[in-house]
């Protein structure tokens, strides 16, 4: 009897050991959690439903540009798609501050999107740059498939791992720029000595002045003063923009070397990204895109109608011979690093040089 009682509690003793530890990590047997209640369990997204979420568009372009309306464009879809939920504003002329400062405020997480080109988001990712080196693309249909291709993608995964910006969308289009000078530009050697703005990054700046003009950073809000009081001798710019900001009334010519294609993205920061619910992400990222191949078609009718409306307030149109300048572009790609990467993208695009 007295083994027997033994025995029984020595097995008593082990159940209950075995009993404690099944509710330890890596043991079997471990009861299951308690269930989580259904506002815990995807309650976040069904929560959000009723949550407005406002984000800010920033432009330095007018309102009247072709690019601002748009956004507006691309805002009044949202704000209807998203039953309400999505709040999108556009604010015009650099209220927000200037690209730079916006696009640093995104970064940080504020709810701001902000217009872009390819050479400032080469600041991040150079390759990126190559989008606006001198007469990469000859029109927006070349521009849009590097937008398709892997390169591109994985360009864009690098700005939202290594650098917090979440492109939006890269497929707006503001057409080619031309020259806007007091003087006929036939050849290189008519550029020579000409102070002209240009947008102040590398690829820009280097392209003008292998194509013969000294180029000037300044920003585009200056740019009718800066030619009115001779502090620049012309700038390089879009229809879209030259026509609304009235360049044609202090230029008399402007000279078609289309020498870049001005793709624009629309960008935000990839923290202020991650805090939509995933319906409101899609719908976001999805109808940038489309907003922007939908409305190429109209800018080259703009860009038509804009030089139409320029040559009746007085401005004398000049097409060139555009072989000359491009010969002197080509080795900047050499000179900064592009030339492999150009000959990839063609491939990628279907494209002979």
């Amino acid at each position: 009897m007295r083994k027997r009682a033994l025995t029984a509690g020595i097995l008593t003793a082990a159940m209950a050991v075995l009993s404690a530890c099944s509710g330890m990590p890596g043991m079997g047997n471990a009861q299951p959690a308690p269930a989580q209640d259904a506002k815990a369990e995807g309650g976040a997204e069904a929560a959000d439903t009723d949550k407005v979420y406002e984000l800010k568009i920033s432009t330095s372009q007018t309102e009247q540009a072709l690019i601002t309306r748009n956004y507006q464009k691309l805002a009044d879809t949202l704000n209807e798609k998203s039953n309400g939920r999505l709040k999108v504003t556009v604010f015009p002329a650099g209220q927000l501050g200037s690209d730079e400062d916006v696009l640093e405020q995104a970064i940080q997480g504020a709810n701001v999107a902000v217009n872009t080109d390819a050479s400032r988001m080469g600041q991040y990712v150079k390759d990126f740059s190559i989008l606006m080196m001198g007469y990469f693309a000859d029109n927006y249909e070349e521009c849009y498939k590097v937008t398709q291709t892997d390169t591109f993608n994985g360009w864009c995964d690098t700005l939202s791992s290594d650098h917090g910006i979440k492109i939006l969308s890269f497929t707006f289009y503001d057409g080619p720029r031309e020259f806007m000078t007091n003087k006929p530009i036939n050849t290189p050697d008519d550029l020579k000595g000409l102070r002209i703005r240009t947008i102040g990054q590398e690829v820009c700046t280097e392209t003008i002045q292998a194509m013969g003009g000294t180029p000037i950073s300044m920003s585009w809000g200056e740019v009718y003063n800066g030619i009115q009081s001779k502090a620049l001798e012309g700038c390089e710019v879009q229809n879209t923009s030259s026509y609304p900001s009235r360049i044609y009334e202090v230029c008399e010519y402007q000279s078609k070397t289309h020498h870049f294609q001005l793709m624009q993205g629309l960008i935000c920061g990839q923290k202020w990204f991650d805090s939509l619910p995933e319906d409101l992400q899609t719908l976001l990222v999805e109808t940038s895109v489309e907003i922007g191949k939908t409305t190429a078609a109209d800018v080259m009718a703009e860009v038509e109608d804009a030089e139409k409306k320029m040559a009746e307030a007085g401005m004398t149109i000049v097409e060139p011979d555009v072989a000359p300048f491009k010969a002197l572009v080509d080795p900047v790609y050499e000179k900064l690093g592009y030339a492999e990467l150009r000959e990839q993208l063609y491939k990628e695009i279907g494209k002979t040089n």
